[in-house]
């Protein structure tokens, strides 16, 4: 036995049982299967998607899953299938409940609390944060307050309902993918941006751990904040490589 296979599964880990995965054709997208049988979904829906792009993707990384650590894959091993899982399965039954998360971001969002006074960090705030809640404001025709310190401040109503509307008209692609960035980036403002194809994940999160690299510029670099960044960022480009290879077709 080798050494790799000697390993330990990591925890939550399953074993692969699978040799190849390929993509098929249907009358209605792109299946993926495992030695010729369907990928099924927790709750059973086939895992085809409409585009041949994002079917390959889906594949390689089914592929690439439980090749290593002793032949265990985690689901953390298929990011794309997991926002694929939302698209398919979560979201068509519970819209409404979807909007309502990604809605409870807009009273604490990111961007709305900024640092009072004039130093650094509040001047970075305005340099790197002001532009993109300034593209919402006038993408979207929404005013956006924002506050100075950490006490909760209110949006008014008609930027509420002015972002419902928005959220109700996105496809469930993009809510399963605003899923996914809005935790990572703690805005989901920034999440409209991704969504909208405006800035890249690198810049976005860049804006979204802004306090945190400002801290290390003055403290010295954490290795468990760093990885924390690292982890957000796989995350946001996870989200915005979804979107792109479904829109290529």
């Amino acid at each position: 036995m080798s050494d790799l296979e000697k390993k330990p599964a990591p925890a939550g880990a399953r074993k692969r049982f699978w040799k190849q995965a390929t993509v098929v054709p249907e009358q209605e997208g792109f299946a993926v299967q495992l030695d010729g049988r369907p990928v099924r979904l927790p709750e059973k829906t086939m895992l085809s998607v409409s585009s041949r792009a994002l079917a390959d993707a889906l594949a390689a990384e089914w592929q690439a899953a439980g090749l290593t650590v002793g032949g265990h894959f985690r689901p953390e091993d298929l990011p794309l299938t997991r926002i694929a899982g939302s698209m398919l399965e979560r979201i068509p039954g519970a819209r409404a409940g979807v909007i309502d998360s990604l809605l409870a971001y807009a009273g604490s969002d990111l961007l709305c609390y900024r640092e009072a006074g004039n130093s650094r960090l509040a001047r970075r705030q305005r340099e790197l944060w002001s532009p993109w809640l300034d593209w919402c404001q006038d993408t979207f025709g929404m005013e956006l307050c924002t506050t100075e310190g950490v006490m909760p401040i209110t949006q008014p109503d008609t930027t509420m309902k002015t972002l419902r509307a928005l959220l109700e008209s996105l496809s469930d692609a993009e809510l399963a993918v605003l899923g996914v960035a809005v935790p990572a980036q703690g805005s989901l403002y920034l999440g409209l941006v991704l969504v909208k194809g405006q800035g890249t994940p690198e810049e976005l999160v860049a804006c979204a751990t802004l306090d945190e690299r400002e801290q290390m510029a003055i403290w010295g670099e954490d290795t468990d904040v760093t990885d924390r960044i690292a982890t957000r960022l796989r995350d946001v480009t996870d989200a915005a490589h979804f979107l792109e290879l479904l829109h290529k077709g």
